[in-house]
């Protein structure tokens, strides 16, 4: 009897309870976001490298990133502005200035002083060839010499000669002038090659080549060749150069 009270009773018990209802998510309890867990998950490796490189999607956040270099032009809003006052960058002016002045100065007085810069023969090649021409003519006026006309070449040392040239060349003709009348001796000077070294204002020095030759016309006619090096140094007088000393290098 008391095993069926005791039933009856359990029966009477479930019958008066209420119905199990399922859980409700309170507030506190965190709920899964499908964002984070699709990052936290590893790639699957079934998709491929695609699916593993592909970049998660942007956002606002990150396009505000991207867009600020390129906005600023790159270091544009990392440096701050710089402003120069404008009495600095006039004063930096003036420096540049005096200094780019005094280096043109400096390099305009070394030119004038420079031996080659003076030396018109390297640059004026119409004065150059003027002094070549007029010291050849010279040359061969005043070193040529006839027995039958003497006078002439005392006209030629009054043309082309003018200073101690002219008692030089008296030296060097000495001999030439003593036998000339007894072996009718002439004498022929060609220039061959001439050579301008120097020509400082009126003044030049002229490198000469000349072929000389020594004819006796006397009862047995003989000719002698010989050749000469020598310089000479040239004055301007109006138009024209004249032979102002000879230099034969001898010791």
């Amino acid at each position: 009897m008391s095993t069926t009270r005791h039933l009856v009773n359990r029966r009477r018990r479930l019958a008066a309870a209420p119905p199990a209802t399922p859980r409700a998510v309170t507030a506190r309890e965190p709920v899964a976001d499908e964002r984070t867990t699709k990052d936290a998950l590893p790639p699957d490796p079934a998709a491929g490298p695609a699916a593993a490189e592909s970049p998660r999607p942007p956002r606002e956040g990150d396009a505000a990133e991207q867009e600020g270099p390129v906005r600023g032009g790159g270091l544009r809003g990392r440096l701050p502005h710089l402003r120069i006052p404008l009495p600095a960058v006039l004063c930096a002016a003036t420096v540049l200035l005096g200094a780019f002045a005094a280096w043109s100065f400096a390099s305009a007085t070394e030119l004038r002083d420079d031996p080659t810069r003076q030396n018109t023969a390297l640059t004026d090649i119409g004065r150059t060839s003027e002094v070549k021409g007029q010291v050849t003519e010279a040359v061969e006026a005043v070193f040529s010499y006839t027995y039958a006309s003497p006078g002439k070449s005392d006209l030629a040392v009054g043309r082309y000669l003018t200073g101690k040239a002219v008692r030089q060349h008296q030296d060097m003709l000495a001999e030439v002038r003593a036998q000339a009348p007894q072996q009718k001796l002439v004498l022929t000077t060609t220039v061959t090659e001439s050579g301008v070294e120097l020509i400082e204002g009126d003044r030049a020095r002229v490198l000469v080549f000349a072929d000389q030759s020594n004819t006796r016309t006397g009862k047995k006619e003989e000719t002698t060749y010989a050749a000469a090096m020598f310089a000479v140094d040239a004055v301007r007088r109006g138009d024209t150069w004249r032979i102002a000393a000879i230099d034969t290098f001898a010791r």
